[in-house]
């Protein structure tokens, strides 16, 4: 009798979640799959959350993964159904687990056989489901924190190896997760090739700006080598995380703060005249002048555009500069 009604109340939850979509959600199952692997992980340690896909089809990161800080990640792939995406949230942020919300959207799905799932909570609790239609090669690997899902694989070994990688990786979760897409690609990948990844990444905990919620969102949508792409816009992702925190730093007068976390960004980006130029306007506002010059002559070295720009932030007062100070700057490298 208990299973009876935990099954009913899985189910009526399900009702629920799909009653509350602001537009009717089909139902209709699609006839060719859109994913191939993915993860859902939640760090240990921050707490933050997240999903890494690769997939032989366009735009991968437009249906497939799924997150929201505070609640939990969510990847629906094979013949995909994204409404496991929105309604699995909505069922974790009424309270439930990642296995109970999982088990009620099974359960509500005439479909499920077909389907592929990975979910995690903000608990860590993670679980997958892998139909017994999905295309073989077929499978998924829980662990504590994750879930590692994978179809029409060459090797039936992927899953592991994607578990594997992850377990072993350094770094931000971002960093692990697309090791754990590298290895899935090493080991044989999907058996029909390679086109498009994504990935997102959100905080902890909600901080009631959901515009700052999400930490990563990137989305390669046609390439041949996605995951080698993913990874380098990851790497260019934390070099603009690293302007931003110098721009804060000298917001609070914090020049040591701020040189280092531009030297970190200009590390990262290499020679990206766009992190170099902010530096140095942010190094004019900060006072340092003498020490900018250099910067903005390297700059405009480069081409003229950016000279023609630097008095337009004057007028804008993005950068405060007198009459004499802008025009030691528009000197720079005569």
């Amino acid at each position: 009798m208990r299973k009876l009604i935990s099954v009913l109340t899985m189910f009526c939850l399900a009702a629920v979640a799909f009653t509350a979509v602001a537009e009717p959600v089909s139902r209709i199952s699609p006839v060719r799959p859109v994913s191939t692997y993915s993860i859902v992980a939640r760090d240990p340690v921050t707490g933050d959350m997240g999903v890494a896909v690769q997939s032989h089809w366009f735009s991968v990161g437009a249906v497939v993964p799924w997150a929201r800080s505070g609640v939990g990640a969510v990847a629906t792939q094979s013949m995909v159904d994204p409404s496991y995406g929105p309604l699995g949230l909505e069922l974790m942020a009424a309270g439930r687990s990642a296995e109970a919300t999982l088990a009620a959207l099974l359960l509500a799905d005439e479909h499920s056989d077909i389907r592929q799932v990975g979910m995690v909570d903000a608990k860590g609790i993670s679980v997958s489901h892998t139909g017994k239609r999905c295309i073989e090669a077929a499978g998924h690997v829980v662990g504590d924190g994750f879930a590692v899902q994978a179809n029409l694989m060459g090797p039936d070994t992927v899953p592991a190896a994607m578990a594997e990688a992850y377990r072993k990786a350094d770094g931000a979760l971002a960093e692990r997760m697309v090791a754990a897409l590298a290895a899935a690609q090493a080991e044989g990948g999907d058996i029909r090739g390679r086109q498009s990844a994504a990935m997102i990444v959100v905080r902890a905990e909600p901080s009631g700006q959901t515009w700052n919620d999400v930490l990563v969102d990137l989305r390669v949508e046609d390439h041949p080598d996605p995951v080698v792409e993913l990874k380098r816009l990851l790497r260019l992702h934390r070099g603009y995380e690293q302007m931003n925190a110098g721009d804060l730093a000298v917001e609070k007068n914090d020049l040591e703060g701020a040189e280092t976390a531009y030297a970190a960004a200009e590390s990262i980006l290499g020679d990206n005249l766009e992190a170099r130029y902010w530096h140095a306007v942010a190094m004019v506002n900060a006072g340092e002048i003498d020490r900018a010059l250099p910067i903005f002559a390297a700059i405009f070295a480069k081409g003229d555009n950016w000279r023609i720009l630097t008095p337009r932030l004057v007028e804008s007062g993005f950068l405060e500069a007198d009459p004499e100070t802008l025009a030691r700057i528009m000197a720079a490298g005569e």
